[in-house]
């Protein structure tokens, strides 16, 4: 019997995950990716001896994508090499504190000594949290993650009533569970924007996200020797040894279908390819909004899976260096909650937004001219929204604030010391990569609108149709991505099989 032939539309990686997972498997699989490069928002840009990763600049979670690798019966080490940042993040406020994070728990206990009051204190409450932190992690790691649960009524069947009341941290939202353990503000700060890594607000999430900081803690944070996008290049030379096709510049302008099963796609320049199977690394909504014209009734069902937040992206090359900067930083609001209250509920851009920082040569100088700095900035914004009102110049206006605050809390001069300047905003975002409203890290996470979860892997409408990348569950993030093209090939192994 003929193997079946699966599609896979968009080469990010829960695409090039999934194709991994299904060609391993025996499927006859292939890509086709819009763009002239794989690895959709995992993406790089060189400019006057500058190379700036435009998309994911942390590394975690090695153990995901070591697994996908073996899938293909192949050492990760032999295509992806590296290299543990230290300290973690380094986080600067308003009233003048600098405190990095440690994986060493020397080295925390260490900084915890800059805070007001008992040390001793400070360090209880740390490890009361991380005691909690682990449980949540630990919990949601054997069902949710390694089962692939799918929906709150997956989650119920596999947990069951009890340890979900008792153990699972779903009464309270995750900036809640944290000002029940820290007494200081700046814990409160720094812990509470662990949720940068799915793009949403602590006040929101529910209090078992407060897992990921044992993501680091736990499993150390890593940067991709060569380059993030170094990731991207060893999955594309794994799937070249295994005969997987990838059709680059190739966009798929529509699914095509017959009843309720798809039949293949259309490409752009009006090809026709046929296949048993698709799967869809675009986003969900978009998918079904532009590739398959679904009915706005039909829309109205998944607005629950509203996108996650937007970013404005601004890369900058510098004549000087900032010593000031560890490789990963954060530059925080002076008051967090509105800040996360006027980008994620009221839909504005904010007045004082916590700043993500990144400075990657101070783990590979090779990123900058030498002497030279490569800085990436990013504050999370509101996606793009009818009727917002938001202007090119309100980006532009936000960019401004977004200079004065680092030159106010440390970065002396950096203005003039600008020599290469990039900026991405929600739109560029969407139209590079088809997100929708231009998020960056998928499905939103909020209690009140989805129980925290994010879209379904495979279609209810469309049998033979399935999803993957940030806006299906486990969520966004970069092993989150690589997981779910596992676990949607898991899900088409179990219900359509090779033949």
């Amino acid at each position: 019997m003929k193997n079946p032939r699966v599609v896979v539309i968009g080469a990010g990686l829960g695409g090039l995950s999934a194709a991994i997972s299904l060609r391993a498997a025996g499927y006859e699989v292939e890509v086709f990716e819009k763009n002239e490069r794989i690895g959709g928002k995992l993406n790089v840009m060189e400019k006057d001896g500058f190379t700036f990763d435009l998309g994911p600049s942390i590394f975690t979670l090695p153990q995901y994508f070591e697994d996908l690798f073996a899938r293909a019966g192949k050492r990760m080490a032999d295509y992806v090499e590296l290299d543990a940042v230290t300290p973690h993040w380094r986080n600067f406020f308003e009233d003048g504190l600098v405190l990095d994070l440690y994986e060493e728990p020397d080295l925390m206990r260490r900084e915890l000594e800059k805070l007001a009051g008992e040390a001793g204190k400070h360090w209880k409450e740390f490890e009361s949290f991380m005691g909690y932190a682990r449980q949540q992690y630990g919990i949601i790691e054997e069902g949710y993650l390694k089962q692939g649960l799918d929906n709150l009524w997956e989650f119920l069947r596999y947990y069951g009533l009890r340890k979900i009341g008792k153990q699972i941290d779903y009464g309270r939202s995750m900036a809640e569970a944290i000002e029940a353990h820290f007494s200081d503000p700046h814990m409160r700060s720094i812990f509470e924007y662990f949720i940068k890594y799915v793009g949403s607000s602590a006040l929101a999430a529910p209090g078992y996200m407060n897992l990921m900081p044992v993501i680091q803690f736990d499993y150390g944070l890593w940067y991709v020797r060569g380059g993030m996008y170094a990731l991207a290049e060893g999955l594309g030379k794994l799937m070249e040894e295994m005969g997987i096709p990838v059709h680059l510049n190739a966009g798929v302008v529509a699914i095509n279908r017959g009843g309720r099963q798809v039949t293949g796609l259309t490409l752009r320049d009006g090809t026709v390819v046929k296949s048993d199977l698709v799967v869809s690394n675009m986003e969900v909504i978009p998918t079904y909004k532009r590739l398959l014209s679904e009915s706005p009734r039909f829309l109205k069902k998944l607005e629950k899976f509203a996108p996650a937040c937007s970013g404005l992206v601004i890369h900058l090359g510098t004549k000087k260096a900032y010593p000031e900067l560890a490789h990963h930083n954060f530059f925080y609001s002076g008051n967090q909650h509105k800040h996360f209250k006027t980008v994620f509920e009221e839909g504005r851009l904010p007045e004082d937004p916590t700043l993500y920082v990144v400075a990657p040569t101070r783990t590979d100088p090779s990123k900058a001219p030498e002497g030279c700095d490569n800085i990436k900035i990013l504050p999370h914004i509101p996606p793009l929204a009818e009727g917002s009102g938001i202007t090119h110049e309100d980006y532009l206006a936000l960019r401004d604030r977004i200079l004065d605050k680092m030159e106010r809390m440390g970065l002396k001069n950096l203005r003039e010391n600008i020599v290469v300047q990039d900026v991405l905003t929600p739109v560029d975002i969407e139209r590079m990569y088809g997100s929708n409203g231009g998020s960056i890290y998928g499905v939103v996470s909020d209690w009140k609108l989805n129980h925290g979860f994010k879209a379904p892997k495979c279609s209810k409408k469309y049998g033979n149709l399935y999803f993957c990348g940030g806006s299906v569950n486990p969520g966004g993030g970069m092993p989150m991505a690589i997981l779910s093209g596992q676990k949607v090939a898991d899900r088409i192994i179990a219900r359509q099989p090779p033949g």
